[in-house]
């Protein structure tokens, strides 16, 4: 079997769930959030991408719905032993496979949870399930009991976070070396996503972001790639992963002589992210980091380069995104506790002179003071 943790620490984290499920009173829930199943399972496939759940009863038994593609999968990655099939077919409606398996779990008429919030639950989904369940049980949302749970990081997970750290400095030291003026975007990227899978990493839950000129003031993967200029700016962020779990990163790197703009952005970002390490602590919220982040630039006359986030959650996720729930914007009440991994991000992008400017990185929150998990600094970066 091809698992990420020992036995024990899924019999962890099934009690931890378990224990959460009696309290919402939730007699069974639906899971179709993959990394929901990968923490309390290992199971481990994009399979996602069709309809499959896991259904979790308030016991501790456990089933799984899936396509025969993931039948192996299941039982090599995983440590599920119930697994079924629903057969792929014309106008195939597997909520009726689903309905049936819940009579056979004694569910008839029970408080059941569902995953709603999820790239594992499309639209056309959950007008299936929720026309098939509807008379058939009381169905509750619980889309973020599972991601609550994960939050927090035990030992072993804390180690896969700190590898994936060791990846994502080893990616910077790649795209360091080879940033400079006629250096191509392509041989950047490539040079940063090699060194992570042979630091043994995975493939990110979302594509590294690069760009330069003005494409360095966009915040999402594009295609399309260029050659630095003399005079140019660089835009990258990117996530050490392993065994699923990430560490992300940001940076824009000045090619040339920095403009005036780029030093004081650049001196934004890092007033900011010193200020809110002093908030990244227990007795404050992801509220108050973002508060942190909005006053600083707001008062610096930034408040429309700025973004309405600055930054996440991270764990264990698979595509299409390695953000998780829990974010830094306003008025977020979720506690920051001890054993969290953090992503915090400063991005300016001053569309009115075409200036980038940002940094990122990870830390594991502790009982005081974060800990960064980079080994770089967060110097400015001109080359």
């Amino acid at each position: 079997m091809a698992l990420h943790f020992d036995r024990s620490e899924f019999t962890v984290r099934l009690a931890r769930l378990t224990d959460k499920m009696r309290e919402e009173k939730l007699d069974a829930l639906l899971l179709f959030a993959q990394e929901s199943m990968y923490w309390l399972t290992g199971y481990d496939t994009f399979g996602y991408c069709f309809f499959q759940t896991l259904v979790v009863k308030s016991d501790g038994t456990m089933a799984l719905l899936t396509r025969s593609a993931d039948l192996r999968q299941a039982k090599h990655t995983s440590i599920l032993e119930n697994v079924h099939i629903w057969v792929d077919r014309v106008n195939a409606d597997p909520t009726i496979d689903l309905r049936n398996l819940l009579v056979e779990m004694d569910l008839l008429g029970a408080r059941i949870g569902v995953e709603y919030d999820t790239h594992g639950m499309t639209g056309r989904i959950a007008r299936m399930l929720d026309a098939q369940l509807t008379s058939f049980a009381q169905i509750v949302d619980a889309s973020y009991l599972v991601s609550r749970l994960r939050l927090i990081k035990s030992l072993a997970e804390v180690a896969h976070v700190e590898r994936a750290a060791v990846l994502a400095d080893e990616a910077l030291d790649q795209a360091l070396a080879l940033t400079r003026p006629g250096a191509d975007e392509a041989d950047v990227l490539a040079a940063m996503q090699g060194a992570v899978f042979a630091g043994g990493g995975d493939y990110p839950a979302n594509e590294f972001i690069i760009g330069s000129g003005q494409d360095a003031l966009l915040c999402r993967y594009k295609a399309g790639r260029r050659k630095l200029d003399a005079q140019d700016q660089l835009t990258l962020q990117w996530a050490g992963a392993f065994a699923h779990y990430h560490a992300a990163m940001m940076r824009t790197i000045v090619i040339g002589e920095p403009s005036y703009r780029h030093r004081e952005l650049y001196n934004a970002c890092y007033e900011t992210i010193q200020a809110i390490e002093t908030v990244l602590k227990p007795d404050h919220s992801f509220g108050d980091v973002f508060d942190m982040h909005a006053k600083i630039m707001d008062e610096r006359g930034l408040s429309r380069h700025r973004l309405n986030a600055c930054g996440h959650s991270l764990g264990a996720r698979f595509s299409p995104s390695w953000m998780e729930h829990q974010m830094f914007h306003v008025g977020n009440p979720q506690p920051i506790e001890p054993n969290m991994s953090l992503f915090v991000h400063m991005i300016i992008m001053d569309s009115d002179t075409g200036t980038a400017m940002t940094l990122g990185q990870t830390y594991l929150t502790t009982d005081d003071a974060p800990r960064a998990l980079s080994r770089h600094s967060l110097d400015f970066i001109n080359v």
